[in-house]
């Protein structure tokens, strides 16, 4: 395998990776989201938020990392949701719906017992990127 081919990507519109990872990958026309919390792009944490700003912001990081990387929501093939409370997954799939529209990719939800700074939702996602 030609690592030339394999592109990380990173965008200042979501947060900045803050582990040993990059915001997302690239290779053969495929882009690898990382998992995204609801972290705003400057970094600051906010986990009291409710939990539909919280799947917005998530949302909204998995949107415009996979933008940087050349894909839109249309691109969207599969993506991996982490929810705290399997109560919550209502709640996540209404702001899903109504952020996507009539974009459908498949989808898993996980119920978790709980995430990285007390947050609620995590997802991450796999898209065809044409950059």
């Amino acid at each position: 395998m030609n690592a030339m081919h394999i592109t990380p990507i990173s965008t200042p519109n979501a947060p900045a990776a803050a582990g040993h990872y990059v915001q997302a990958i690239t290779h053969a026309g495929l882009v690898y989201v990382s998992g995204q919390l609801p972290v705003a792009p400057d970094g600051s944490h906010h986990p009291e938020a409710d939990f539909e700003t919280q799947a917005r912001q998530a949302i909204h990081n998995l949107i415009a990392v996979a933008a940087a990387a050349g894909a839109s929501v249309e691109d969207l093939l599969k993506v991996t949701v982490y929810i705290v409370d399997v109560a919550n997954w209502p709640r996540f799939n209404a702001v899903y719906a109504q952020m996507l529209g009539n974009v459908r990719p498949a989808r898993s939800v996980v119920p978790v017992p709980e995430l990285h700074y007390g947050y609620l939702v995590e997802i991450d996602a796999i898209a065809a990127c044409k950059a």
